[in-house]
């Protein structure tokens, strides 16, 4: 038998890199939803329609022959958008050719982040519970994830072992507000105590937005973009998967200084060339949509929150009430599982409901096998499915 160089002994044929994280546990509990047929509350996709404008606009761009590349950073009328959806909603005033790029989702808006502005032997601050890809994008910049806790109930850090974190190898500092997997929503006087660290240690933030639009009992979602002295060290990501419910059309984009979007838009150009160009073009119509369509959506999601709760409440779990996002961290200490993997196999097998475990947002598994998270981004008949089959548990 002949034998090939990838076949040749001594030689690994995955990167060191990819050893160090395995796939996306989210991911995961979704195929064991379709496999055991169960209703899923795992993944943070909405099972209802986005707005029927969307769907026009989006046919509209397609049928117009918006079909080919646009411009590697973003099509001009959806940077346009963004630059007085900015202003409108956040009154922060952004140049659409210098300082917006649009990416296939936040997600690549994130690797971008990290692997423009990222070297590797850098340290990137991240708080736990963190979303699950935030760690991974470290270590694909080379970069060593440092994690700060936030702390329950109330998911708050503490300023000094945030300032502990801080030191001459960090270069930057994630945050996600409103927050998954917790729905912590940071506080102007906590977003203003982290900008003062960066600003003494000449740290960036990649701050990751996705969820501004959905916030419960007042809540106020405040930009680090705007903080004072933040605006050219931030990296704002943001996309249209959850305000708009279109999830998979990948259409995300990032804030930036001119300097730091330069290298985002190199970083992006060889990623992925650029982000649908129809939907990119749609998008413009959802950034478009007047502000009765944000007051309603906080109406509309908070009606979803009383369902799921009311269902945790009559099973017995406790829980910090989510001032954005749409998730619930839950708590399953008393129950009589060990692990939030055994409650999460017994969920999907043998009660037919998908949940994450929550060891997936924590560095160390341990700490995390007390929660379970809870999507709650569904229609009112699947809430109601999902609770019928849950008071049905045996905890």
């Amino acid at each position: 038998m002949t034998t090939t160089l990838l076949d040749a002994p001594g030689k690994a044929k995955v990167s060191l890199k990819a050893q160090q994280f395995s796939e996306s546990v989210i991911r995961q509990m979704s195929r064991l939803a379709t496999q055991h047929q169960a209703t899923n509350l795992a993944q943070g996709f909405p099972d209802f329609s986005c707005p029927a404008e969307l769907k026009t606009a989006a046919i509209d761009a397609i049928n117009g022959n918006i079909n080919q590349y646009p411009i590697t950073w973003g099509d001009k009328p959806f940077r346009d958008a963004v630059a007085e959806k900015t202003q409108r909603h956040l009154g922060i005033s952004v140049n659409p050719e210098t300082e917006i790029t649009v990416t296939c989702g936040s997600t690549e808006g994130m690797v971008c982040a990290f692997l423009a502005c990222v070297n590797p032997g850098d340290e990137v601050i991240v708080f736990e519970p963190f979303y699950e890809n935030y760690g991974p994008d470290a270590i694909l910049a080379g970069a060593t994830p440092r994690y700060v806790k936030l702390h329950a109930p109330h998911w708050t850090f503490d300023p000094d072992e945030l300032a502990k974190a801080f030191n001459n190898k960090t270069k930057a500092i994630v945050i996600n507000t409103p927050n998954n997997p917790t729905g912590k929503v940071f506080t102007r006087d906590e977003l203003h105590t982290i900008a003062q660290l960066c600003q003494k240690w000449d740290v960036l933030c990649f701050t990751d937005e996705i969820y501004e639009h959905i916030l419960y009992d007042g809540a106020e979602h405040v930009a680090m973009h705007s903080i004072d002295g933040m605006r050219d060290r931030t990296v704002t990501i943001n996309a249209l998967s959850k305000t708009y419910s279109v999830t998979g059309w990948r259409v995300g984009y990032l804030l930036a200084s001119p300097e730091i979007t330069g290298a985002l838009r190199t970083v992006h150009d060889f990623l992925t060339i650029g982000a649908p160009a129809p939907l990119q073009r749609a998008g413009v119509t959802a950034l478009q949509l007047p502000q009765s369509y944000y007051d309603n959506l906080l109406t509309f999601y908070a009606s979803k929150r009383a369902i799921i709760t009311e269902t945790l409440d009559k099973m017995g779990l406790s829980y910090t009430l989510p001032q954005g996002a749409y998730y619930v961290f839950a708590d399953i200490t008393n129950t009589r599982f060990k692990t939030d993997w055994d409650f999460a196999n017994y969920m999907v097998k043998e009660i037919g409901v998908a949940v994450v475990p929550g060891s997936s947002f924590f560095l160390d598994p341990a700490e995390g096998n007390r929660y379970v998270r809870f999507c709650f981004s569904k229609t009112e008949e699947t809430l109601r499915l999902a609770q019928d089959k849950l008071l049905k548990a045996t905890l």
